[in-house]
């Protein structure tokens, strides 16, 4: 579901008039702080940035019900990347420039993350992503990109301990050619050589192609037994559909965004089965994800199950917001970004809504806000480190064998 700026924007503030709370009322405290609501709307990230867009709206309707940030009215603004770093340029610059947003939130792949962030970073505003290009990590000089996804360098170590696990000896990796997938396939590597084992063969391949047939000859001419992917859904396709085709028998490790169940759809259940399909896990035992999960159902009649992304993006805005609610109602982005990891990191009361967590900011406690995506504590990159979950294509579903916990500290 497509949100337009109209209905973001005229959504917010029917929440807080719907809670009492005129417009006036912020405005004689701090105003309005306004988001950027920056995800994939169009091109390979679509199955989940309509999910994030309205997740970010929820939790802005969930705030402002609450009185708001730090004294503020809290206004959402939604443009789509296109899943291209140029689209997304253009129209970050527009929220940055027209909307005059102080931050940005949920860009999808590490390209997009990559391109917006000189702009976010010049104009002093939080950023808030779920890529997981290293790059991202050391490339934020100032402390305001905020990273609610694993790293690739994690998912790599992820991928390495299930190819361990399923007793795999002879990997191969292929590798969209971009941030992403050149660093999920390098993590893999580097983690699985740490382990003493060697990649047998590792092809990088072109976007927008109509076939990776001689990409893949190259691979399967090494005899792996599992082929290790950095990979989104329209290349995947093609690329099991020429593997399918070959009749080759090697097993398959490939991101979740990619082996998804529109992958199924597109293949079918005999080219799909047996893929196994890896992707972090929401904190799915949690009151937050809970809360959350009722209210994204209730919106877009489909569970937050469906959409891991969404998650991290209601999470983004909860701890932006709480985080403002420390730093007080003139707090500039750059103050109110300090305050994030004292929101949501240990110690403190662990707090599973903005709420809660604005009742015991105002008594004067510190607490942790322990999200509906991950624990959320935030490392010194401004990185977090959710669970993996593995999944396995049986009989044309997607059916969870397995939950791989890589360390906080890990590092390739």
């Amino acid at each position: 579901m497509t949100l337009t700026r109209r209905e973001l924007m005229t959504s917010s503030l029917a929440a807080a008039l719907a809670s009492g709370l005129p417009a006036a009322a912020f405005a004689q405290a701090g105003g309005v702080f306004r988001i950027g609501a920056l995800s994939p709307i169009t091109g390979a990230g679509s199955p989940y940035g309509p999910g994030m867009q309205r997740a970010i709206l929820l939790a802005v309707e969930e705030v402002n019900a609450a009185g708001g940030a730090g004294g503020r009215r809290l206004e959402a603004v939604a443009e789509d990347t296109q899943t291209k770093p140029d689209a997304a340029v253009l129209a970050a610059k527009k929220l940055i420039d027209v909307n005059k947003v102080q931050a940005i939130l949920g860009t999808w792949a590490s390209g997009v993350s990559l391109a917006v962030m000189p702009l976010t970073d010049e104009a002093n505003l939080i950023q808030m992503n779920v890529s997981g290009a290293p790059a991202i990590s050391t490339l934020d000089k100032k402390d305001l990109v905020w990273r609610f996804q694993a790293t690739n360098d994690r998912f790599g170590a992820a991928f390495a301990e299930i190819a361990t696990k399923r007793g795999y000896k002879r990997p191969a990796t292929m590798a969209f050619n971009n941030a992403s997938g050149i660093g999920n396939t390098e993590g893999f590597r580097k983690a699985w050589e740490k382990r003493g084992g060697k990649v047998v063969a590792n092809v990088v391949y072109e976007p927008n192609r109509p076939s990776y047939r001689s990409e893949l000859q190259k691979v399967l001419a090494e005899k792996p037994d599992v082929i290790v992917t950095g990979s989104y859904l329209p290349d995947t396709t093609i690329l099991l559909r020429e593997w399918f085709q070959s009749g080759d028998k090697n097993a398959w490790i490939i991101p979740g965004w990619a082996a998804n169940p529109d992958l199924i759809k597109a293949l079918g259940a005999e080219a799909t089965e047996g893929i196994i399909s890896v992707d972090s896990v929401s904190n799915e035992s949690s009151a937050a994800f809970k809360r959350f999960d009722t209210a994204y159902t209730k919106a877009l009649g489909s569970s937050a199950l469906t959409n891991v992304y969404a998650p991290m993006a209601y999470d983004m805005l909860i701890t932006l917001a709480l985080a403002m609610e420390v730093a007080g109602p003139t707090a500039t982005p750059a103050q109110i970004s300090a305050r994030i990891r004292d929101v949501a990191n240990p110690p403190g009361t662990p707090v599973s809504s903005f709420a809660e967590g604005k009742a015991l900011l105002a008594r004067g406690q510190k607490i942790n806000y322990e999200g509906a995506s991950s624990k959320l504590d935030f490392d010194s990159f401004g990185d977090v480190t959710p669970d993996f979950g593995v999944s396995v294509i049986e009989k044309g579903q997607l059916v969870r064998r397995d939950v791989v916990a890589i360390p906080a500290d890990y590092r390739p």
